[in-house]
C-alpha cells in the first residue's frame, strides 16, 4: 500500500522485500481467506484498539475501511461482509488480494527486489540517505519506510529486524509481547482441554476474571487444544490479558479463571426446565447417554468428569443438587489460565517503535527525517476481525502519501 500510494505521487519506488515472494503474511491472514477489514464505524473500529488508538485517528481519516475496499473493488476483487462485520473477498481466497496489490505495482511501475534482505539504514545529518544490504550492497535513496512487521510468524519474514534497525538510528521499541495469542491452562484444566482437544464450540460466552473482577467477557466461537485454549474469542481475550496489570504474577497464582457458558441464550431458570425435560425423555438412561441434546459428543465424558458424577447413575437417581450443578457447569464451565503460548505462534505483535516518536499525520519519525513508519512495526496493535489489516492499509497510505 505504501509502495502504491507513493508511485501514485510520481515518485520512483523500489520494494526490498526479504523472502522470495511478496505477501507472505497477507497470504495466512484470515485462515487464508484474508480478512480484509472490518465494516464498523469508527467510533466501533477505535474500541478494538486497546492501546494507542488515538494515533490512529488521523490515518484513518485519510484511509479509511471504506477505502480499503473501494480500492480492492476497483482492482476486481468484489468483496463480501460476515458475521462481527468482517469483510472478505467473496472468492475467499487471499491470493486474490495478494495478486491485486502486485497487479497495481506492476502497472505503477514500482521496482521489486525480492530476497534482499535490508541490514541496515544509511543516515548522513540526521536525514536518511538509503539502505546497506546483508551483501553489503547500498541503495540510495531520499525517503525510506520501513514495514518490516512484528515477531509473530517468523516463517513469514517478520522476526523483528526492523525494531533493531529503528533502534540502530535513535528509535525506541516498547516491550514486545505475543497478542492474539492462544492461551494455556495448566492442572486439572489442562488434563480437561487435552482431553477434548480439537473441539471447537461455536456461540459461547466466556468470562475471564481475577478473582470476582470481570477481566474481559466475548461471545463467538473458540477451540480446545492440546495446551489449552484457542479461536477467536480467546485471542482476543489475550489481546486484553497481555497488558493486564501484575498479570504474569497472577498467572503464577493461578488466579486468572476463565468460565464458559455453554448455553448463553438461557438462563438457569429456562435451563434448568431444559435440562429436566431431557432428563424426563430418557428417564431409564445412564447418565452418561443423556447428555447428547445438550452438548457436543466430544465433551459429554469430560462434562461429566467435572460433574463428579458416576457415569453410570441412572437419570432418575439425579437429586435436585446434583441437577443444580449440572445447570452451573453448563452455565460456568471453569478453566484456569497458566499462561501465553509463544510469540512465533501469535497472530500480531504488542509493541513497537514508540508512537511518540512518529508524527501521526505522516507516519514520518521525529528523529530522523526521511524516515517513515507503517503496519506492525509501529506500536499499535487491535482485536481480531480485520482491525490490524486496516492499521496497516490506512499507515502503508498515508507514509506513501507523503
Amino acid at each position: 500500500m505504501s509502495a502504491i500510494t507513493s508511485a501514485k505521487q510520481g515518485n520512483d519506488v523500489t520494494i526490498l522485500e526479504k523472502m522470495e515472494n511478496l505477501g507472505k503474511k497477507l497470504l495466512i491472514t484470515g485462515k487464508g481467506r484474508c480478512n480484509i477489514t472490518n465494516s464498523a464505524d469508527m467510533e466501533e473500529f477505535m474500541k478494538n484498539i486497546p492501546e494507542n488508538s488515538k494515533f490512529l485517528y488521523s490515518a484513518f481519516n485519510q484511509f479509511n475501511n471504506q477505502d480499503i475496499v473501494k480500492f480492492l473493488n476497483e482492482q476486481g476483487v468484489a468483496t463480501k461482509v460476515e458475521r462481527g462485520e468482517r469483510v472478505f473477498p467473496v472468492s475467499d481466497k487471499a491470493q486474490d488480494v495478494v495478486n491485486a496489490l502486485k497487479k497495481k505495482i506492476k502497472e505503477l511501475n514500482v521496482n521489486i527486489k525480492t530476497n534482499f534482505k535490508v541490514q541496515k539504514i544509511l543516515i548522513q545529518d540526521g536525514q536518511v540517505i538509503g539502505i546497506e544490504s546483508a551483501g553489503k550492497e547500498k541503495i540510495f535513496a531520499d525517503k525510506i519506510i520501513l514495514t518490516t512487521g512484528g515477531k509473530s510468524y517468523p516463517v513469514t519474514g517478520s522476526t523483528g529486524d526492523g525494531y533493531k534497525m529503528a533502534e540502530e538510528v535513535g528509535h525506541t521499541v516498547t516491550k514486545i509481547k505475543p497478542s492474539l495469542v492462544p492461551l494455556t491452562c495448566n492442572g486439572n484444566s489442562a488434563d480437561l482441554c487435552r482431553q477434548m482437544q480439537g473441539l471447537s464450540l461455536r456461540n459461547v460466552a466466556i468470562k475471564v476474571k481475577d478473582d470476582n473482577k470481570v477481566i474481559y467477557e466475548d461471545f463467538g466461537e473458540m477451540l480446545f487444544t492440546h495446551f489449552g485454549i484457542s479461536g477467536p474469542i480467546v485471542l482476543s481475550a489475550s489481546a486484553v490479558l497481555v497488558r493486564y496489570k501484575n498479570i504474569e504474577e497472577l498467572l503464577k497464582q493461578n488466579k486468572i479463571k476463565m468460565y464458559i457458558d455453554l448455553k448463553p441464550a438461557l438462563d438457569e431458570e429456562k435451563l434448568d426446565s431444559r435440562v429436566l425435560r431431557d432428563f424426563q425423555e430418557c428417564n431409564n438412561k445412564q447418565i452418561k447417554n443423556s447428555f447428547e441434546k445438550l452438548l457436543p459428543r466430544k465433551m459429554i465424558e469430560t462434562f461429566i468428569e467435572v460433574l463428579n458424577i458416576n457415569p453410570e447413575k441412572k437419570v432418575n437417581e439425579v437429586t435436585k443438587e446434583e441437577r443444580k450443578k449440572i445447570v452451573n457447569t453448563l452455565k460456568n464451565f471453569e478453566l484456569t489460565v497458566s499462561g501465553f503460548r509463544g510469540i512465533e505462534e501469535a497472530i500480531i505483535t504488542s509493541g513497537g517503535i514508540n508512537i511518540k516518536e512518529i508524527n501521526p499525520k505522516t507516519m514520518e519519525s521525529k528523529i530522523i527525517k526521511g524516515l517513515y513508519f507503517a503496519g506492525e512495526i509501529i506500536d499499535v496493535d487491535a482485536f481480531t476481525g480485520g482491525f490490524n489489516l486496516q492499521i496497516a492499509w490506512s499507515t502503508g497510505y498515508v507514509a506513501g502519501l507523503n
